[in-house]
């Protein structure tokens, strides 16, 4: 499955909830939505393995690739496309082994040091942020504004999403950074409309 970064859907069960993560989530990738990133961390294995699934068949055909944040359990047993982890979520090698050469395979890094680590051979793209603080994340790391953003995407070997308090307005200069694109969770999921959010980010 070929791996579009242009606009990355992270799901947020809270702000989903109005009108439904399946809904909010068919509803985005109307609007141009190309990647969709399940993340909930507060319910249980089983819960994500049913919620995984049913976004996995309401996003069967359109292309739109299904990854989950840091549950390598639910990646497997739902059978979604790929998984995300962060620094601290477990061996980038063991995934990649468990999960097989043709599932997608991201990782959240922060920092050149976190860079320089990077291995090449296991993962498909780097998540880089946070570029502004945001209230999804409380424990993030000092914010990079896009002159950090861009000094870590001109070091970065694998294509990279850019991440953290990114709206529709910030995409000029997020493209501008040479970032493959901006992952978002309020400013889709907390929208009224997904739909015609998603669409605003190509105006």
């Amino acid at each position: 499955m070929r791996l579009d970064l242009s606009l990355y859907l992270v799901t947020d069960p809270g702000l989903c909830a109005r009108a439904g993560l399946v809904e909010t989530v068919v509803a985005a990738v109307r609007g141009g939505v190309t990647v969709v990133q399940l993340r909930d961390k507060h319910a249980s294995d089983a819960e994500m393995i049913d919620q995984a699934r049913r976004l996995k068949a309401a996003l069967a055909g359109t292309g739109v690739p299904l990854i989950i944040n840091d549950r390598l359990t639910v990646a497997l047993e739902s059978g979604a496309d790929g998984l995300h982890i962060g620094q601290d979520d477990g061996d980038v090698a063991a995934a990649r082994e468990a999960l097989g050469e043709g599932a997608i395979l991201g990782l959240s890094v922060q920092r050149h040091d976190q860079l320089a680590r990077v291995d090449v051979e296991q993962l498909d793209y780097l998540g880089l942020g946070p570029v502004f603080a945001t209230p999804s994340k409380h424990d993030h790391s000092e914010p990079l504004g896009f002159s950090g953003l861009a000094s870590l995407v001109a070091a970065s070997p694998l294509s990279s999403v850019a991440i953290g308090g990114l709206k529709a307005e910030h995409t000029s200069a997020v493209r501008d950074t040479g970032a493959g694109g901006l992952a978002v969770i309020s400013a889709i999921c907390g929208q009224a409309d997904p739909e015609a959010a998603a669409r605003r980010f190509f105006v």
